[in-house]
C-alpha cells in the first residue's frame, strides 16, 4: 500500500490532526462524557486508518523518489533513482542502499548487495 502524501509538510499536519482528536477524544471524556470519543474515529480517518500506517506514509513521503524497484522473473532489484527521472508511484521506505550497487531482494525475503 501507498500511505505517502504529497508532501512531509501535509503528512505532519495531517499527523497533528489525527493523534490529535484521539488524544484529545480520551482526555475530554471525563469533562464531557462519553459522547466525546465520537471524535477518535475521525482521528483515524486523518492517519488513513492507524497510527502505524501513518508512520509508514511518513517514512514513504520522506523517500519518495530516492529509491527504485525493478522486479523482473520475481526477483526484485532496489537501487538508487536516476535523479533525472521523475519519481514513480510506489516509493519504498525505511530501506537505504549506500553506494552505488544494487540490492537485489528475492522472494524468500533474503537480500544481498549485487556482485559489481
Amino acid at each position: 500500500m501507498n500511505y505517502a502524501s504529497k508532501s512531509v509538510a501535509r503528512h505532519l499536519v495531517r499527523g497533528v490532526i489525527g493523534f490529535g482528536l484521539i488524544v484529545g477524544s480520551i482526555a475530554m471524556v471525563p469533562v464531557a462524557g462519553p459522547v466525546t470519543l465520537v471524535a477518535a474515529p475521525l482521528g483515524l480517518v486523518a492517519l488513513r486508518g492507524c497510527p502505524t500506517c501513518w508512520a509508514v506514509g511518513l517514512a514513504q513521503t520522506i523517500s519518495r523518489g530516492r529509491l527504485e524497484r525493478t522486479c523482473v522473473d520475481g526477483v526484485c532489484t532496489l537501487t538508487k533513482a536516476d535523479p533525472g527521472k521523475k519519481a514513480g508511484d510506489a516509493p519504498i521506505a525505511g530501506i537505504t542502499v549506500p553506494g552505488d550497487s544494487p540490492v537485489t531482494i528475492s522472494p524468500a525475503g533474503d537480500s544481498e548487495r549485487a556482485k559489481v
